[in-house]
């Protein structure tokens, strides 16, 4: 039956010299991948994950491994030099930190080792997510917003406590106060300490017997609030600004939490941002292009003026250096604006214009291009005269 089996060290996929933190963090690579809890009803993954324990139990015991390496298998099945193992069991492995992270990533915390820790002492608030819609600009330049929303404060009436006036919350009698609960289980692996939150006081360790009228017992009040949002200039959409001491109120005198507010920043017709810096198309018109000049160019910061070279070809892309976002980070830096040039081809022209285009047509050599490819002779000032037509 020994001969069966496959080797240990092979099993968990580590080296023979492997040292005790190799051989825990493969296992519990394997623990969690074929864990029962995870494959009901698989007997697969079950078999996989008792042979991956069964390594592991072995290979993480000095006096066990030392037998496996010098007799394989055959040490634990009562053959030669088995040295009295008498059968394979657990009893020397120490599983509890690891299922201690397996129980949590499987229920959420539910379940834990015996390492793990929890009690009823001032716990910070959850934070509260909310979101604001802002402009392209304000993004830029940065704004000052206003939000409502509701928001719990320590109730007047029982300072918090929960409890009607004149009485106190009682220590919870099936935690002891501790706002947990205890439970010891057997399992394949040994013994399993399982840590849960007391389901009677939810964790506080407290019993409010009789409530307070005004909270219920909650020892807090909801009501609307506004609150002031500094939007810092350069933030970007889907970024957030957090407001500190707004957010939910602590549990057993913890600080409150955050406040959380996601910016979403509306699109612009004209500008498109990219990080820090900002793009932005502009038409030439043919003569501009072709001859240079100035030409006004819309920029975050208004228009500004710009000079275009001579011979300016369709697409050409030039920088504005400073003119992008401002970073949320550093006062004095700035992304660059990129502008795309493009010349624009006229639809309407009328009959002068149209002269005057062919006859610059004709000065620079182009019209004899398109002659010669429409078939004419170069000479032919008829076949010109109907080519124009």
């Amino acid at each position: 039956m020994a001969d069966s089996k496959r080797d240990y060290y092979e099993v968990l996929g580590v080296d023979r010299n492997a040292d005790e933190e190799t051989l825990k963090k493969a296992y519990r690579v394997l623990a969690k991948k074929y864990h029962p809890d995870m494959h009901p009803d698989d007997k697969e993954a079950e078999a996989k994950f008792k042979e991956a324990s069964e390594a592991y139990a072995v290979l993480s015991d000095p006096e066990k491994r030392k037998q496996y390496d010098q007799f394989g298998h055959a040490a634990f099945d009562g053959g030669a030099g088995g040295g009295g193992f008498g059968g394979f069991d657990f009893s020397g492995a120490d599983f509890s930190d690891i299922f201690g992270d397996i129980f949590g990533d499987f229920f959420g915390g539910g379940r834990s080792s015996r390492y793990s820790s929890r009690s009823n002492g001032p716990m910070k608030g959850a934070n509260i997510r909310t979101s604001i819609r802002i402009t392209f600009m304000e993004a830029i330049t940065g704004v000052d917003k206003e939000i409502e929303l509701t928001l719990k404060d320590e109730c007047k009436t029982c300072h918090g406590s929960g409890a009607r006036p004149g009485s106190t919350p009682e220590t919870c009698p099936k935690c002891g106060g501790k706002g947990q609960v205890v439970n010891i289980q057997q399992s394949f692996f040994g013994t399993v300490r399982n840590i849960q939150t007391c389901p009677d006081c939810h964790g506080t360790g407290k019993i409010i017997k009789d409530k307070c009228p005004d909270c219920g017992g909650t020892g807090y009040i909801a009501s609307r609030k506004k609150i002031a949002v500094t939007i810092p200039a350069g933030i970007d959409n889907g970024q957030s600004v957090r407001i500190r001491g707004k957010g939910e109120p602590g549990v057993n005198g913890g600080e409150r939490g955050d406040l959380l507010v996601e910016v979403i920043v509306s699109s612009h017709p004209m500008f498109r941002r990219q990080d820090q810096n900002i793009y932005s198309t502009v038409p030439l018109s043919f003569a501009v292009a072709a001859l240079g000049g100035e030409v006004l160019i819309d920029t975050v910061d208004g228009r500004v003026a710009y000079e275009v070279k001579p011979g300016t070809q369709t697409d050409t892309r030039v920088r504005l250096k400073g003119k992008g976002v401002p970073s949320t980070r550093y006062k004095d830096v700035r992304g660059d604006h990129y502008v795309t040039l493009v010349v624009q081809t006229p639809d309407k022209l009328s009959h002068e214009a149209k002269e005057l285009l062919k006859q610059f047509d004709m000065a620079t050599g182009d019209s004899l291009n398109a002659v010669k490819r429409a078939g004419m002779a170069s000479d032919d000032s008829e076949k010109k005269k109907k080519f124009w037509k």
